[in-house]
């Protein structure tokens, strides 16, 4: 017989969401909750500098390392898609790049029929969540778990992109999170002093010592249990042994956009005659599990600088490399302190768009990927990508095998609306690096290349290069239709006692990076989640 173990609150997947829960409902110290994660503890030293990204996106024991299937969009490649397998999850390998979205983002989830959800809504949320080094504000937090710090000094090669964009037409903004988002200058990072501000450093490491938290790690979630349709518990495995893990309260899925869909299906939630083929018992008919995927897909430009100052000569050399372990080690300064993606860029190329409709991040550094090696030159990269892609995807189960990685198929650049914002993008990109003051930096444009130059030139292009910026979303969409997957409670539709807290409840994907507005959804699940446990209402 398994191990049984009970608890008033069983959460699965300890990444950004399950962290914040795992802190926020532990808190009060009225209600136990366990925290199950299938990955290790974040001890990894690499986790905590923020260059060490580099040294995680394709680390076999930190990293989930998924591909999607072949994509016909994509000149039939599979795309990789990193994920966090660790204590922080994907706050733990991340690019540390804080951004909100925009305030309109929300109000569209409202106005979809999410009450509770709008901008107004969920502005005290980020406040909460955050410490940022400036100070608390309007739109800021001062003492919140996580730390959010403005890039310690300035960069020529970001001045001039700056500037560079300011040429064309586009404003400056030293705030992407304040009244509005639309602008260029840097960004603000998920560090404190020099060190990566992860959510289990922000949340789970504060409230580890609770007598009523416990946290196991090595625990790979492979059912939902149920009686009938309620929710009670959840089986998974550790150390090559079954356990059983009772909710008393509630079972919430925090495992991701990726694997909380998985695991409902594994479990019986899911269209009927996908699980019914893969010889599942249907728990509830949801046809929706799993479907609405959303990504934003990024085009990578990468030049050639013609002065010796990008990351690349750092790395390159070895007394620079050196020096700049020194800057880290003495000061917490330097390229060790920041990652790589420093200058952000917010602006539209689309004539009917009436708000930013790409984004860039920009890079000192160039490599062929995210965190590959970089290239033998001195090398910047304007990375872009498409806020609100209207392409859908799905992820679905391959077999009843909890261990076995779900079909994950993008669908990128299904729509002529992806398509046409994409050159567009390329196009923008290209002009900003042939402004009057970005030019006498170029060297060269190494990707695409000069030869690459019409429209469907540039549209082959990106079939043939794009890549993920690690953001999908949407799988287990929130709505207050029968199709939707959670209600506007985040309650799993059809099913009682299970919620899905991650970024798969976004019924549209925000307009920039997820980290932030993932724990902002966890800080609000909870509050729903206390309410809910106050009021003695049946979960």
């Amino acid at each position: 017989m398994p191990e049984t173990s009970t608890h008033d609150f069983v959460v699965v997947g300890a990444g950004t969401a399950g962290c914040v829960l795992a802190a926020r409902l532990s808190e009060n110290g009225r209600h136990s909750v366990l925290l199950l994660e299938a990955g290790p503890k974040d001890n990894y030293p690499w986790i905590h500098i923020p260059i060490g990204y580099g040294k995680t996106m394709f680390h076999p024991v930190y990293n989930w390392q998924f591909e999607t299937e072949p994509d016909p969009g994509m000149d039939g490649r599979k795309i990789y898609w990193p994920r966090g397998r660790c204590l922080g999850g994907s706050s733990s390998i991340n690019g540390l790049i804080y951004i909100r979205g925009q305030h309109e983002d929300y109000d569209h989830w409202a106005a979809l029929g999410n009450a509770g959800w709008a901008w107004k809504d969920v502005l005290p949320y980020f406040r909460k969540l955050e410490s940022n080094s400036r100070g608390a504000s309007e739109f800021h937090g001062g003492d919140g778990p996580i730390a959010c710090s403005d890039i310690p000094g300035r960069h020529e090669l970001i001045d001039a992109i700056v500037a560079g964009a300011g040429e064309l037409g586009v404003p400056g903004n030293d705030d992407f999170n304040g009244a509005r988002q639309e602008g260029v200058g840097y960004y603000q990072l998920f560090t404190r002093n020099g060190w990566r501000s992860s959510c289990a450093v922000a949340y789970l490491k504060p409230a580890r010592g609770r007598a009523n938290l416990r946290v196991e790690t090595g625990a790979h979630a492979e059912r939902v249990l149920f009686e009938g349709t309620r929710a009670t518990g959840v089986r998974y495995r550790q150390g090559g042994r079954t356990r059983v893990a009772k909710a008393a309260r509630e079972v919430i899925l925090a495992a991701g956009a990726i694997q909380s869909p998985q695991l409902l299906q594994l479990s019986g939630v899911g269209p009927a005659e996908l699980l019914r083929g893969h010889g599942i018992a249907v728990v509830a008919d949801s046809q929706g599990v799993g479907g609405n995927l959303q990504d934003h897909l990024q085009m990578r430009l990468v030049y050639q600088c013609t002065k010796p100052i990008t990351t690349n000569d750092d790395l390159a050399s070895w007394w620079r490399s050196a020096k700049i372990g020194l800057q880290w080690l003495l000061f917490r300064r330097g390229p060790l302190a920041i990652g790589i993606n420093q200058g952000g860029l917010f602006t539209r190329v689309m004539p009917e768009s009436k708000r930013p409709d790409i984004q860039f991040h920009i890079a000192t550094l160039s490599a062929d990927l995210a965190g590959a090696k970089p290239h033998p030159f001195s090398g910047f990269t304007l990375s872009v990508c498409q806020l609100r892609p209207s392409s859908r995807g799905h992820v679905r189960i391959r077999s009843a095998d909890a261990f076995e990685a779900p079909a994950m198929t993008a669908n990128y650049l299904s729509t002529e609306d992806d398509r046409r914002c994409n050159v567009a993008a390329v196009k923008f990109a290209r002009r900003l690096a042939a402004s009057p003051a970005v030019a006498p930096y170029v060297r060269g444009e190494y990707k695409p290349g000069a030869g690459v130059q019409g429209d469907d030139e540039i549209l082959g292009w990106c079939r043939a290069s794009g890549a993920t910026i690690f953001h999908p979303s949407g799988t287990c969409r929130m709505g207050p239709d029968a199709q939707a997957v959670v209600d506007p409670r985040l309650r799993v539709n059809g099913t009682a006692a299970l919620r899905v807290v991650d970024c798969s409840i976004m019924p549209t994907l925000v307009s920039g990076n997820t980290n932030a507005p993932v724990a902002m959804i966890a800080e609000r699940a909870s509050d729903l989640i206390l309410e809910d446990a106050a009021a003695g209402r049946a979960p």
